[in-house]
């Protein structure tokens, strides 16, 4: 890693749509670090795959819902950078590691509501506390969301209802960094085909059916649906937005 190099740092970008992700900011030629929560094995696959695009990367273990291992995290991060780059920042932060949870209200469990919270809101906020002391000036955040925290759709009600409260969270992010010329986005997916989404794909053609005819644009979404517009909030040429939810759904339930 160059000392002026670009970096980007995508919480769980070994798989899915992170790996997507981490891709599409390689080819806009930045330097790649990704985290994985177990699988070690599909987080090398994800760093060769990276560095064949002619860019570094590097991938560190971490947890998003346990906050107190974030320090840590950072130090080695830090530590990382200053070997590699000679410095310890990095320019965009990709808040992308989540898990997945499908229950009614009724159904709900507390402890399926605290893995959701810490996962998706609590690990998100201070993750990105901690961060930003490590976070260039004039770098970008961007927070993903889900298409469901605008429209309802039964079963999703506390992931949903977390990641409403990540979209308003950004929005006082994006006005707390602006000082240091740092942009805070969301990108807001539909349904995407990923391992996440395997079992309806597999199992549940109608279901598919039903989505591409309430879809605008007439098909379910891919990751490089969404790995492309990240890559372009964390370039020069999105300078000028934040504080802004991108919904790509490709026109879902308008």
């Amino acid at each position: 890693m160059e000392s002026r190099q670009k970096i980007a740092l995508v919480t769980g970008g070994s798989r899915g749509l992170g790996k997507n992700m981490a891709m599409r900011l390689a080819e806009k030629g930045n330097d790649i670090i990704i985290t994985y929560k177990s699988n070690k094995a599909e987080a090398d696959n994800a760093v060769g795959d990276i560095k064949a695009l002619g860019r570094n990367a590097v991938a560190f273990q971490l947890d998003t819902a346990d906050i107190h291992s974030f320090d840590a995290f950072f130090g080695a991060v830090s530590t990382h950078l200053k070997e590699k780059t000679g410095h310890e920042r990095f320019d965009f932060l990709v808040n992308n590691a989540g898990i997945e949870s499908n229950a009614s209200i009724a159904d709900t469990t507390e402890e399926a509501f605290d893995a959701l919270l810490n996962v998706h809101f609590k690990g998100v906020y201070f993750l990105t506390q901690k961060a930003l002391p490590f976070l260039n000036d004039k770098g970008g955040i961007v927070n993903i969301s889900t298409g469901l925290a605008r429209f309802s759709t039964p079963g999703f009600a506390a992931y949903a209802s977390m990641k409403g409260a990540i979209e308003v969270f950004t929005r006082y992010l994006a006005k707390e960094v602006g000082p240091r010329g740092i942009n805070a986005n969301v990108v807001a997916p539909g349904i995407i085909q990923t391992d996440f989404t395997k079992h309806i794909f597999e199992h549940a053609p109608q279901a598919i059916q039903y989505i591409e005819a309430h879809t605008a644009l007439g098909r379910t979404g891919v990751p490089d649906d969404i790995g492309t517009v990240v890559a372009f909030l964390c370039s020069e040429d999105a300078r000028w937005i934040t504080a802004q939810r991108i919904e790509a759904s490709g026109g879902m339930f308008l």
